[in-house]
């Protein structure tokens, strides 16, 4: 190893000054790069509630990423950490969860309760108890358990710590990311970009796993802004727009136009739903819950509307939704919410009904898909092994909705007006035998 003089230890690293705030470029001075640096890093914090030693070791990346001014390997270094910190979280989670008691079974199904002040000291315990499973889950139904990273995940998912049907898979590349750190097979190098990223990450996943969701996160967000928004088309149904419910009297359209009022996300420059082109009042095509409020008229009778009725913005959570999706007759239906479901003409009850939780429309709908074409791996009971899909449930409409109910969706009957946009998606489509 060549040996470094403490003035060249204290010089900044070249590779560090070429990320600026506008991106990968022309090198700035080391002042600004070390103010950027700590300036990315310190958005990501974890909620008061978490536990001591999560928190220090979380801590201590933050302040060793800002030595990457001085030493671009340590952008490595912080991110292979990151991956490490993740299993203390579930690890401390857990004490947390159990109170420091946690009652197991053995390989003969005995009994016993485990009192431990941390993960080490219970996993020591149930090693020499010979432990095979533990109660998880609101049933609290016996899994076995091995307390290793891959059971601590599912330990956490029966939980219901952590959220969303496509962060299983993300979570299982987190995973794979891990065990490629813990049992290294060669050199890499990662950017100050990818170690702020998965410090990102590992703020998100604490936080969710202490009950915390993260506002505009990318793993586990909080629930959504929605607001009221005028959406319209012309009368030969080729031209549609899309604008916030104020803004609709400079829309400039004549009467000619349809228009809906629905509660949706959309706020420009901040988050949109990217389908609300798509709205249909009876089955999801959006990519977030959307709502009728009012429609289809002119403009002139939406803005009357609007004069004496003022719906307040609300928020919408987008994961681990529940939907309904009917097979009859050949025909795959578009899934519906339950409740839409439920006030469905008993005409239209007939065929294999599926309830299946999915974070977007679309991923239901596929995993349905599937189901009916009896395609191989995907699951029909539980969580799916290859998509980002769950079955809930599988028979007639009113069993469908009966498990809808019981994963606290909402069942009460309604019928909205039959609305949706022009060019819009057909309901149902037709599947080969």
């Amino acid at each position: 190893m060549e040996a470094l003089s403490l003035e060249e230890l204290r010089a900044a690293d070249e590779r560090t000054l070429h990320f600026t705030p506008y991106g990968l470029g022309g090198a700035v001075a080391p002042e600004v790069a070390l103010d950027f640096q700590q300036h990315v890093v310190a958005q990501y914090t974890l909620a008061a509630d978490v536990a001591e030693g999560t928190r220090q070791r979380f801590e201590q990346l933050r302040r060793v990423h800002a030595y990457g001014l001085l030493c671009y390997d340590l952008f490595t270094m912080v991110s292979d950490a990151a991956l490490l910190v993740i299993e203390q979280a579930l690890r401390d989670r857990f004490i947390d969860i159990h109170n420091g008691a946690v009652v197991v079974q053995d390989g003969d199904g005995n009994e016993h309760q485990i009192s431990a002040t941390d993960y080490a000291d219970f996993y020591e315990q149930y090693r020499k108890l010979r432990g095979r499973k533990i109660q998880m889950g609101p049933t609290r139904t016996w899994t076995p358990f091995k307390g290793m990273l891959h059971d601590l995940y599912t330990w956490a998912r029966r939980e219901r710590l952590l959220r969303g049907q496509r962060n299983r898979g993300r979570e299982k590349a987190i995973k794979a990311l891990r065990n490629m750190v813990a049992h290294p097979n060669g050199y890499h190098l990662t950017t100050p970009v990818d170690a702020a990223h998965t410090l990102g990450s590992l703020a998100e996943i604490i936080n969710q796993l202490w009950g915390h969701q993260t506002p505009g996160g990318r793993l586990y967000p909080a629930p959504i802004d929605r607001r009221t928004v005028a959406v319209g088309w012309n009368a030969e149904g080729d031209k549609i727009t899309i604008c916030q419910a104020e803004n609709l009297p400079t829309a400039a359209k004549s009467d000619e136009w349809e228009y809906v009022l629905v509660k949706a996300v959309f706020s420009p420059g901040e988050a949109e739903d990217p389908t609300l082109f798509e709205f249909d009042s009876l089955v999801e095509n959006t990519t977030y819950p959307c709502d009728l409020l009012w429609g289809p008229g002119k403009q002139s009778q939406a803005l009357v509307w609007l004069e004496t009725n003022q719906p307040a913005a609300d928020t919408c959570d987008h994961l681990d939704r529940i939907f309904l999706i009917r097979h009859h007759d050949g025909l795959l239906h578009l899934p519906m919410r339950p409740e839409i479901a439920a006030g469905l003409p008993a005409t239209e009850h007939a065929g294999t009904w599926y309830t299946i939780r999915a974070d977007d429309p679309r991923d239901a709908f596929s995993h349905a898909r599937q189901l009916t074409q009896a395609a191989p791996q995907h699951t029909s009971t539980g969580e799916c092994g290859q998509c980002s899909a769950a079955t809930i449930k599988r028979g007639t409409h009113a069993q469908a909705l009966a498990a809808a109910a019981h994963e606290g969706a909402n069942v009460v009957p309604i019928r909205p007006p039959d609305v949706r946009t022009p060019g819009r998606l057909p309901r149902s489509i037709a599947l080969q035998p």
